[in-house]
């Protein structure tokens, strides 16, 4: 596995006092990621860390790393090994690209000061040794969000490869979620999967399912619900929850799961709810309204407690009473009355 000897400070993008949120980004590449080396690492703050390539680059191969919105770019700098020759180039509209520096020694570095929506690494034309990259090093206004939680989605079976696209899609939209995903459900020393495989499979009887660090997917579902990206952001969630944990209510792992989904990344699908029906241990979106209610009305890091507990094999239900000062069936009853107000 290649190795980098290059130390580099950590170099947070700084946004100035009046900037707006920071901008999602995401890398991507032409390259093959070599082993656990994956692309996310790139954009990480972890000097630590690097994106390795599996293989040597070949002409037309690039590492990008494209923001949501365009931002005011002063700065930008690249160290990496591999690419000695190669270029550092910057799009204004995130497909155009022109040369910014080269990279000499290791390293690029430029001062832009206009208004980029993507940078990429180009390796040079003769390369012959895989790349790595350390950090895309870059201050902006308003600055990017950085990977909190590296991951890298790996789509590496579909039976119908009418849905390879779609695979790669969903993957990509995993990757963007997981952040939020992991960030939702942390706790102290746990760090989730960093690779996740992912698969669409032929004679699934469930749109979808986790098992360890794999999601598996329904071909037959995916074809006829290929909105239903939402679904696999789900089973992302239980890669991150990772309970092992027999005494866990069944109804609370799919209720925390799509919490995460219906309350955290996609409200406006949860869909409506009957009141005279509903139970807060009916599982999936029901349950996850249920949760989201305490969280606002009673306890906002309940969810937080909640996880860490199932994760810790500690769970009871008295862990409702110790958060609110009431039991599960009190606030059952409670959230019950509030959706018919």
């Amino acid at each position: 596995m290649l190795r980098l000897a290059l130390m580099l400070p950590l170099i947070v993008a700084a946004p100035g006092p009046d900037a707006g949120r920071p901008v999602a980004v995401v890398v991507e590449s032409t390259l093959p990621t070599s082993g656990g080396e994956i692309r996310q690492q790139a954009f990480d703050g972890d000097p630590d860390s690097a994106y390795e390539s599996a293989r040597p680059p070949r002409e037309g191969d690039a590492v990008t790393l494209a923001f949501d919105a365009p931002v005011l770019v002063r700065s930008v700098e690249v160290r990496a090994s591999g690419l000695d020759g190669g270029t550092l180039e910057g799009a204004e509209d995130g497909a155009t690209f022109a040369p910014l520096a080269e990279f000499r020694e290791g390293v690029a570095k430029a001062e832009p000061g206009k208004t980029l929506k993507a940078v990429r690494v180009v390796p040079a034309k003769d390369a012959t040794e895989p790349i790595a990259i350390r950090e895309f090093l870059v201050e902006s206004d308003p600055g990017l969000r950085r990977f909190e939680f590296p991951v890298e989605f790996v789509v590496d079976e579909v039976d119908d490869p009418a849905l390879k696209d779609w695979a790669d899609r969903a993957a990509r939209e995993c990757e963007r979620a997981y952040d939020l995903i992991a960030h939702a459900l942390r706790s102290d020393g746990y760090r989730p999967a960093k690779v996740v495989r992912m698969s669409l499979k032929d004679g699934i009887d469930v749109p979808a399912y986790a098992s360890g660090d794999r999601v598996t997917g329904s071909t037959k579902w995916f074809r006829d619900h290929p909105d239903d990206v939402g679904a696999m952001v789900h089973e992302a969630a239980h890669v991150v929850q990772r309970y092992r944990s027999r005494r866990n209510p069944g109804w609370l792992v799919e209720g925390v799961a799509d919490y995460v989904r219906f309350v955290l990344y996609e409200p406006e699908n949860i869909g409506g709810i009957n009141a005279d029906r509903a139970r807060y241990d009916q599982s999936y979106r029901v349950t996850a309204r249920f949760l989201g209610y305490i969280v606002e009305k009673h306890d906002p890091d309940f969810v937080l407690k909640l996880n860490r507990a199932m994760r810790e094999g500690k769970y009871s239900d008295d862990i409702f009473k110790e958060s609110t000062g009431k039991t599960m069936e009190e606030l059952g009853a409670e959230w019950k009355e509030s959706l018919k107000g």
